[in-house]
């Protein structure tokens, strides 16, 4: 039975002030991320194409990412004689803020017992949590396509048509992978999403619910631009589209919102289907602010804030090094292929998954299977015989069952050809 401890409520003055530090903390926490993922993106890929990358400025290429900044504030700004010069000025915020804002509303440890009560460790734990993240992770294609109709270019304007395109194509997808989740959850607060995946179902929702969950990474893949789906870009074909005309920190500031946006991609994967700050196989860590200081769970402590943050932290980084990982191993997409696979595979799957998932839950509803370990277990099979269904399906023959044995019935097609061929 759960019990609820009782820490005080904080006052008007005290809740200020802790928010304001949350918030620059959490700020901070991203930016150094995104300066070290520059360098840690750069190493890795040198490592992928055997060779050394960044390591000569500061011990194992450590103040890189310093010395890229000093030298895009240095560099010089150029502006298009016939560019929108508002509008070129404004694009570079405009996909920048989004990604730092989403992070706000992540949670990342547990609750942190303090003199003057308990801190639930997010900024800002609205009730709306995921309708929040997908209304304003929209607005950064806003930026995109701003630059590249502002600059006044025919590349530029064909790489932010194709981010709109993109995003208009995925953001469906994504949205829809996540109505399971709402289904079992009851709400979009993602605090209760989390304590869902530790005490009201048990299981990580990746397992239960493993469809919903590939689609959602492959909606990422293209919502944030990254290979194979980084179309807006394409440098053999646009140059490098949207942001062709732009230079020194307007330049940096697209960078700096993509790995802003992956960073908050991953970190949302980690919540809505890892159990988010969840520590596995413990039940020591399982615990939510109800209301004013009141924590449903186990007693918080200080030690269980910097273990599930560290819980948090790897399951993030995880994601991370997959976005970086596909971006050097997979070849980018055809525009053609890119529309297909949202509209005519993306699409069709996730409305279907959500009808299976429905009827599922309600199904065990009926045989008066609560949440728990059988309820979970159920929704696991249920889940790992819609994905093989769907990668079946997807694959069409051509990776599953391996590119060595299609060579081989070719070839030995084309032996028996041969020598049918040779007897006439």
């Amino acid at each position: 039975m759960d019990q609820l401890h009782e820490f005080g409520a904080m006052s008007n003055t005290v809740f200020f002030w802790i928010s304001l530090v949350k918030l620059v903390v959490a700020f901070l926490v991203v930016l150094v991320t995104v300066a070290m993922l520059t360098l840690a993106e750069r190493r890795f890929a040198a490592f992928i194409q055997d060779r050394l990358g960044p390591n000569r400025v500061g011990p194992f290429g450590l103040l890189q990412p310093i010395a890229d900044g000093l030298k895009n504030f240095i560099k010089e700004e150029t502006l298009p004689e016939e560019a929108s010069r508002f509008y070129f000025v404004l694009a570079p915020i405009l996909a920048l803020t989004p990604a730092f804002v989403l992070f706000a509303v992540i949670p990342w440890a547990s609750p942190l017992p303090t003199p003057w009560g308990v801190v639930d460790m997010i900024v800002a734990d609205v009730p709306m949590g995921i309708l929040f993240i997908l209304a304003f992770s929209s607005l950064g294609v806003y930026g995109l396509f701003l630059a590249g109709w502002s600059s006044n270019n025919k590349y530029s304007f064909l790489g932010g048509l194709r981010a709109s395109a993109q995003m208009v194509s995925y953001e469906v997808s994504l949205g829809m992978s996540l109505i399971p989740i709402f289904l079992i959850v009851g709400n979009v607060t993602i605090t209760d999403m989390v304590w869902y995946q530790q005490e009201g179902l048990g299981w990580w929702f990746a397992f239960p619910l493993g469809l919903a969950f590939f689609l959602f990474v492959i909606s990422s893949f293209a919502e944030t631009n990254r290979l194979p789906f980084d179309m807006p870009e394409a440098e053999s074909e646009l140059v490098a589209g949207y942001h062709a005309e732009y230079s020194s920190m307007k330049f940096s500031m697209f960078m700096m919102g993509e790995y802003a946006h992956l960073v908050t991609q991953s970190a949302l994967m980690a919540t809505l289907f890892l159990g988010g700050w969840d520590i596995p196989f413990t039940n020591w860590d399982d615990m939510r602010v109800v209301a004013e200081g009141v924590v449903m769970g186990s007693e918080p402590t200080l030690l269980k804030t910097l273990a599930t943050f560290a819980s948090f932290a790897v399951k993030t980084l995880f994601f991370v090094f997959v976005f970086i990982w596909v971006r050097w191993t997979v070849p980018r997409f055809r525009y053609d292929q890119i529309m297909q696979l949202g509209w005519k595979v993306m699409l069709p799957v996730a409305l279907a998954y959500v009808m299976v998932v429905a009827a599922s839950i309600l199904a065990l509803d009926s045989l008066g299977i609560g949440y728990g370990f059988t309820f979970g277990l159920v929704m696991t099979v249920v889940s790992a015989i819609c994905t093989g269904l769907f990668l079946l399906v997807l694959d069409r023959g051509r990776t599953l069952t391996g590119a060595a044995s299609q060579s081989h019935e070719r070839f030995v097609s084309e032996r028996k050809a041969f020598t049918a061929a040779s007897g006439d």
